[in-house]
């Protein structure tokens, strides 16, 4: 019979993970979640004489107590923390056996570290979840329920260990410490595109502190304000840490406005924030075991000399607290540039990580061709599909292309992308599938006033978006009413360029009609809290939360459901085994509904009996030229009123010194 565990203490925040976690999903918005201290996860697998990739416990700052029916082998590593099976002390990171019945308890950690891991000889046993064990708490899914493990869960445990069990060596055990520094390798955002030369001397050179509000989706960190090497991010958004959404790596430094958030496994694909630099796949261990009050370097490594994440052999150098460099790369991040074979269009191949090439078309511009683009070259690679190969995440005007670096060095990767590139078509010929999908939309909905009444309370109650989102995106586009706003929201039909913008689904989406792009900045600092499937807008796009949790975009109502928890078959508009309802280049539309109504629709769909109104149609990227071309003149007409507006509204922030502060 299989043997189980029975927890009796969960701690603050225990939870099951799986190693390299849930990937392959990059672009539809579902982050990898697993062990955020990947190396101490890994390490305590190889002590029982499991796979590494086995499901075993993170346990966020310690606290932890389980039982066993059966005897098994256990080792508790990461964090320094006092282990004890049956009240007796026994050592971390070595096999340990616990007889049946006995309690392996796990003290709290102290001032070292933040989570300790539970490797079970024979692996954890939960349900998979887009193929993977990994619990993502926010999304509800994966692990036990999409939860966090509380007193009285039952768990199983599996019988297929794969070595023997064996002591971690003192030389493997990673140093965990209260100054940290982090290997990071130069882009995908830098100098002096986005930051000058002194934002990046003064990046190296300061000992950022680890803020208290830091958890799985990013760690926050407090340091000096960027100068900045530009004045707003145009049409991606007023301040000058916006741009055209695009795919994130998993340990890029994003400001946030700014703020600085190292993005954790738990993070969003996809956002409109420049990344100056990222942590190295060998280094990004140590986002698991950053404590508030904490300190850390960055230090500039070159790319070609960091260690693949995949080598356990390299946690050899993870037992030194000091990062060992002869300086970064060079390039401010950029591997390369190129024209396309039609000679008309720019493209820029930047460095994301080790792990990633991120391609971008053009010019930071708004340009639906560029987006066919992008459409173009993702369907090349993903035929091609070379083994290391991970996830193609396309964003509005550029493409991430992830691999594993053990696997596909990312200067064959280069090569390789280039290469397929050229040899792509005219993007003006293209015509693509593109559904039009109709959706209720509660306008100025309760839920995300209550949001904004969370954010004047909890955040900040001075922006110039408070207290009422729609009022501030009538002033920065120069509308004589906010009734003006809710006609053009209902008059527009939305091209989704992105899924994932905010995790599960979440679209992120331009009207067709450059005259319903209205566009306002983004919160800064973000909120805290957004409610499930608001529906926003920042810089000139619409988004729809695909769930609970922060977020900046300016609301203009609620709608249903975007990610279906059910895996219905042909529910609701839901396709059999997959959960997100939207597909790259679908147009959205909106029908009023009054918030009663949009709370049963919602019961609706949540219980697998909803209906959504969806026209299969095409998009032609000609077509759309010519209909630009005809109305060239009233549209360029409308976007001077509102850029005109713009401008006044970010004088009188200046007036009031906000625009050189904190909210530009």
């Amino acid at each position: 019979m299989t043997a189980q565990m029975t927890v009796v203490r969960p701690g603050p925040m225990t939870t099951v993970q799986d190693w390299p976690g849930r990937v392959g999903f990059w672009q539809v918005g579902v982050p990898p979640s697993g062990p955020m201290d990947d190396l101490s996860f890994r390490l305590a697998n190889v002590a029982v004489g499991n796979d590494e990739t086995a499901a075993g416990l993170e346990s966020t700052l310690g606290g932890l107590a389980v039982t066993f029916d059966s005897t098994v082998t256990v080792a508790v590593t990461g964090a320094p923390a006092v282990v004890a099976v049956g009240g007796r002390p026994v050592a971390a990171w070595r096999p340990v056996e616990v007889p049946a019945g006995q309690e392996l308890s796990v003290g709290a950690t102290g001032q070292l570290g933040m989570r300790v891991y539970v490797a079970v000889r024979g692996g954890i046993e939960v349900p998979e979840y887009l193929g993977s064990a990994s619990t993502f708490t926010l999304g509800r899914f994966g692990g036990l329920d999409g939860r966090v493990l509380a007193a009285g869960d039952v768990v199983a445990i599996g019988d297929e260990p794969t070595a023997r069990p064996r002591r971690i060596l003192s030389d493997e055990v990673p140093a965990i410490t209260t100054e940290w520094q982090l290997a990071v390798t130069v882009g995908p955002h830098s100098a002096p595109e986005y930051f000058t030369a002194s934002d990046i001397e003064t990046l190296y050179a300061t000992p950022y502190e680890v803020h208290f509000n830091s958890d799985r989706t990013g760690v926050r960190l407090i340091g000096p304000q960027p100068e900045w090497a530009r004045t707003d991010g145009g049409e991606a958004g007023l301040h000058p840490s916006n741009i055209h959404d695009n795919a994130y790596s998993v340990g890029a430094l994003d400001f946030t406005g700014d703020t600085p958030i190292l993005l954790g496994p738990d993070g969003p694909s996809l956002g409109g924030f420049v990344c100056p630099v990222t942590v190295t796949t060998a280094d990004r261990w140590k986002l698991g075991q950053l404590r508030p009050g904490d300190t850390v370097r960055f230090v500039p490594v070159k790319a070609a000399t960091a260690a693949p994440h995949t080598a356990l052999g390299s946690s050899r150098r993870a037992s030194s607290p000091t990062v060992i460099s002869s300086g970064g790369d060079s390039d401010s991040g950029v591997l390369a540039r190129g024209v396309t074979a039609d000679g008309e269009t720019g493209i820029t191949y930047r460095r994301s990580g080790d792990d990633n090439v991120l391609i971008e078309y053009g010019s930071m511009t708004l340009d639906l061709e560029l987006r066919a683009r992008v459409h173009a070259l993702a369907q090349r690679l993903g035929d091609e599909r070379p083994r290391g190969l991970v996830d193609l995440t396309p964003g509005v005007r550029s493409l991430q292309v992830k691999f594993d670096p053990s696997v596909l060095r990312q200067d064959a990767a280069l090569d390789w992308i280039v290469e397929a590139e050229s040899q792509l078509p005219a993007a003006q010929d293209m015509i693509v599938p593109s559904r039009t999908v109709r959706l209720p939309l509660s306008w100025d909905d309760p839920s995300t006033r209550e949001a904004i009444e969370r954010y004047m309370l909890g955040v900040r109650d001075d922006a110039p978006w408070c207290p009422w989102n729609i009022e501030f995106i009538r002033r920065m586009n120069g509308l004589g009413s906010v009734d003006d706003v809710h006609d053009i929201v209902f008059d527009a039909e939305y091209l989704v360029l992105g899924l994932g913008d905010v995790y599960l689904g979440a679209p992120v989406a331009v009207p067709l009609d450059p005259r319903h792009r209205l566009v306002t900045t983004k919160y800064n600092p973000a909120r805290t809290w957004t409610p499930e499937n608001a529906v926003g807008i920042g810089g000139a796009y619409m988004c729809i939360y695909g769930m609970e949790g922060p977020g900046g975009y300016q609301f203009v109502g609620r709608t249903t459901q975007v990610w279906s928890h059910r895996h219905p078959e042909n529910a609701g508009g839901f396709e059999p085994e997959h959960p997100w309802l939207l597909r790259f280049f679908d147009r959205i539309s909106w029908y009023p509904v009054s918030t009663e109504e949009l709370a049963d629709l919602r019961a609706d769909t949540a219980a697998g009996r909803g209906s959504v109104d969806i026209t299969p149609g095409s998009f032609s990227l000609s077509s759309h030229r010519a209909f630009l071309a005809e109305h060239a003149e009233d549209i360029g007409r409308v976007q001077r009123v509102m850029e005109a507006a713009r401008a006044e509204e970010r004088g009188r922030w200046s007036a009031a010194g906000e625009f050189a502060g904190r909210a530009a």
